[in-house]
């Protein structure tokens, strides 16, 4: 340990020498000052505190990121084509341990500059609520800077049903082969229609299950957050409909009329103490309007309530932000065992700009190719052999950016949404032990097993 923590040393000695730390320091800051005063919000509390903590903190995590992938390349590719890194080597000291040391190096700097920027957003935050009115500062309190936890009902498997109804199509009709992944999702649709559609002047029920939960929100005010699209566009862009709350034979149902515009997230507070004896809480929606409006069944409906505070929260957010910057040191460092600086930090840009585009990707699977799909169908007529082989490999590729990208923090806390001590687990299991162990344990393997000073001579 003791050899480690001096490479620990020299590495952020390096980085002091080069004013990349004070720089990056000062730009972070400039960043969290200045930024609230250039942003235009809708002119709630809400909606200010909430662009503030999203983009305040997504350019912490850009800038933060980039300059981690600058030193992470840097550091050990430049050490190897400046000869100095002999020095080193030559020394009683493991190369795994000298990799290790500029890891550690550079995450001691990440959490120095991570805790300083995180730490001036999360006091102007408390700052500038402190000075608000009370009425707003109640918001802030329920709906923001506070951890929510949501309950929402879950969602039916059609898969079984999807199949049995595709079979007996295709023995009455001969369906061809290329046309079976589009009628599947045909099926698919028409099925999740039923649970996702209401029509003029009809009621849909959601029963939401809290479980061993219904405890601790028994006596505090509850949040609806819904959206819904539409079939047909209203002159006024606002829908109307009737919420009714809890149990419908009860003396304690909560009933309100609201008009709603579409596509977007709305909030409704419900006064507490609605839940049946089996910690169930019934909504009840009656569509008002000429036009049918759909719920969907993903994120149409959910219940919100308080789980924790906002501060505790906000650090385990912090956290995982912390989780992906030592991912990238790790990329940076493993490409700069065996790559110049130059094509080093290519490389791990061009694996970001590939996790970046997971949507892409996705869309890629769906259609069954990376060619030309029919535009009636929205699928391949017929895959080719590229295909084939490409396909898997997209698959297994989605999968590896779905375990580093699949956490979202900034979202969650800009929404006032708990991230709980599990989600922080899994992503310290997926992000730094799954992800970032497989790059720590490839650039030492590769560090040690390069001969150095032929590196140098060639270079």
């Amino acid at each position: 340990m003791q050899q480690i923590r001096a490479l620990t040393w020299l590495t952020i000695k390096a980085a002091l020498r080069l004013r990349l730390v004070v720089i990056l320091a000062v730009v972070l800051l400039g960043a969290v000052v200045l930024l609230p005063l250039v942003i235009k919000d809708d002119e709630t509390a809400r909606g200010f505190t909430q662009i503030i903590l999203t983009y305040t903190l997504a350019t912490i995590t850009a800038l933060l990121g980039l300059a981690t992938l600058w030193m992470a390349c840097g550091t050990l590719a430049r050490d190897m084509e400046e000869a100095q890194i002999q020095v080193v080597a030559v020394k009683p000291v493991a190369r795994w341990q000298i990799w290790l040391g500029k890891w550690l190096g550079i995450l001691t700097l990440d959490a120095l500059l991570l805790a300083g920027a995180s730490g001036a957003v999360f006091l102007l935050m408390q700052w500038r609520a402190q000075r608000l009115p009370s009425q707003q500062q109640a918001i802030l309190r329920n709906e923001v800077m506070v951890a929510r936890a949501a309950v929402r009902e879950p969602l039916p498997d059609f898969t079984a049903t999807v199949e049995e109804e595709l079979n007996k199509r295709v023995k009455e009709s001969q369906v061809p082969l290329t046309d079976r992944e589009y009628m599947r999702k045909q099926i698919l649709e028409q099925l999740k229609a039923r649970d996702q559609v209401i029509l003029p002047d009809f009621r849909r029920q959601w029963v939401l299950d809290f479980g061993l939960m219904q405890r601790l929100v028994r006596d505090q005010p509850l949040f609806l957050r819904v959206k819904f699209n539409v079939a047909q566009t209203s002159p006024s862009k606002t829908y109307l409909g009737m919420w009714a709350v809890g149990e419908l034979d009860s003396a304690r149902l909560y009933q309100t009329n609201m008009s709603l515009a579409a596509d977007t997230f709305h909030e409704i507070i419900v006064p507490p103490n609605l839940l049946n004896e089996k910690g169930q809480l019934t909504v009840n929606f009656i569509n008002r309007n000429e036009t049918a409006l759909l719920f969907p069944l993903e994120d149409g409906m959910e219940v919100l309530y308080r789980e924790g505070g906002f501060g505790l929260n906000f650090l385990r957010g912090v956290l995982i932000i912390f989780f992906w910057l030592a991912f990238l040191s790790a990329l940076g460092l493993a490409a700069s065992t065996f790559l110049s600086f130059p094509v080093a930090a290519f490389l791990s840009l061009g694996v970001l700009i590939v996790g970046l585009c997971s949507g892409t990707i996705s869309l890629i699977l769906e259609q069954g190719t990376i060619f030309e799909v029919n535009h009636e169908t929205g699928v391949a007529d017929q895959q080719t052999v590229i295909d084939r082989v490409a396909l898997p490999f997209f698959k297994l590729l989605l999968n590896v950016i779905n375990m580093v990208k699949g956490f979202s923090p900034i979202d969650s806390l800009s929404t006032g949404r708990s991230i709980s001590w599990g989600q922080l687990g899994l992503a310290f299991a997926q992000i730094c032990v799954i992800m970032g162990g497989a790059l720590c344990a490839l650039g030492m393997t590769i560090f040690t097993r390069r001969e150095l000073a032929t590196a140098q001579a060639q270079q």
